[in-house]
């Protein structure tokens, strides 16, 4: 499976350097999980990086830890001018972006907020659905005595407003450009919770589609189409049909399952099928990948936390 997973993986990175002479752009999957415990699995997270600067989609709790790991700083020195994977450390992260307001997508806000802010040179820009202000007053309410202690003791702190957050919510579609990166929100139908996003985001050598969490959509579909990575979120058939029946009612109204996703890859036909945010319940995980691969005979590889693409 890891021998799969390293071809796969290998074949994605030579699709992207077949249109640049140099593929700056780089997809980290940062946390694989779901609201199911799972040690090996962060919440939801991703980032793009290009150019030295990380685009972050969800933080999802243990999302900021696996940043550390995969940015291979450690103490309190962020690099200045950070190259590659350095852009995942927390101080030098500009940019946040939310799916929607569940809890296995938001958890770590304060511990990413919170980490070193006194050593930022920039707030951190945060663009999601209505309730993310909520969830940025949240953390300045939940920290508001380390705050004051660092902000009135004897703590240097030179720039004292940048344990705050820009946010700015959105209950529709919306785009966002930085430089040569456009980041296009769209929506996607998430059961109950709306408004939810999708994302994609195009580099001068990548598109990247990242579908969040969402049950069978079009919109998907017509984001995707072409683009060198979809990561999806999916729910194994097998794991599903072994629920209570009120619970396959649920999951079926705000999730992909397997043979839906195969057609989802089918239709917008991306370089690469990334497996995220699995729920597979009792059954194997490694039945969501398999699954697929019966019925879709595109590239698709089953992610791990701090994968890479």
């Amino acid at each position: 499976m890891k021998n799969m997973k390293t071809l796969l993986t290998g074949a994605a990175l030579l699709l992207g350097l077949a249109g640049s002479a140099l593929a700056e752009t780089e997809l980290v999957i940062l946390g694989t999980g779901t609201p199911v415990a799972d040690g090996d699995r962060a919440g939801s997270g991703a980032a793009v990086i290009h150019d030295g600067r990380a685009y972050l989609f969800d933080i999802g709790g243990g999302v900021v830890q696996n940043m550390i790991k995969a940015s291979g700083v450690s103490g309190v020195a962020a690099p200045k001018e950070p190259k590659g994977r350095e852009a995942l450390f927390p101080t030098v992260v500009d940019h946040l972006f939310l799916t929607h307001m569940h809890s296995d997508h938001i958890m770590d806000f304060p511990e990413l907020a919170g980490t070193l802010w006194w050593r930022r040179d920039n707030q951190m820009t945060v663009h999601g659905p209505t309730g993310t202000q909520a969830v940025a007053d949240g953390y300045y309410q939940m920290l508001q005595i380390d705050t004051r202690l660092r902000i009135d003791g004897n703590q240097p702190v030179d720039k004292p407003e940048n344990y705050k957050v820009a946010v700015t919510e959105h209950d529709g579609p919306f785009t966002v450009t930085d430089g040569d990166v456009t980041i296009e929100a769209f929506s996607v139908p998430h059961g109950d919770i709306s408004p939810s996003f999708g994302y994609r985001i195009t580099t001068p050598d990548k598109v990247i589609v990242i579908s969040g969490d969402t049950n069978e959509s079009d919109e998907v579909i017509r984001m995707a189409k072409g683009a060198d990575i979809l990561v999806h979120e999916v729910i194994s058939t097998e794991g599903l049909n072994a629920l209570p029946e009120f619970w396959q009612d649920y999951h079926n109204h705000a999730h992909t399952t397997t043979a839906e996703l195969a057609r989802i890859a089918a239709e917008a036909q991306p370089g690469l099928l990334v497996l995220t945010h699995i729920l597979h319940y009792g059954a194997p995980i490694e039945s969501a990948l398999t699954e697929i691969q019966a019925q879709y005979d595109g590239q698709v590889v089953l992610a791990d936390d701090l994968d890479g693409f």
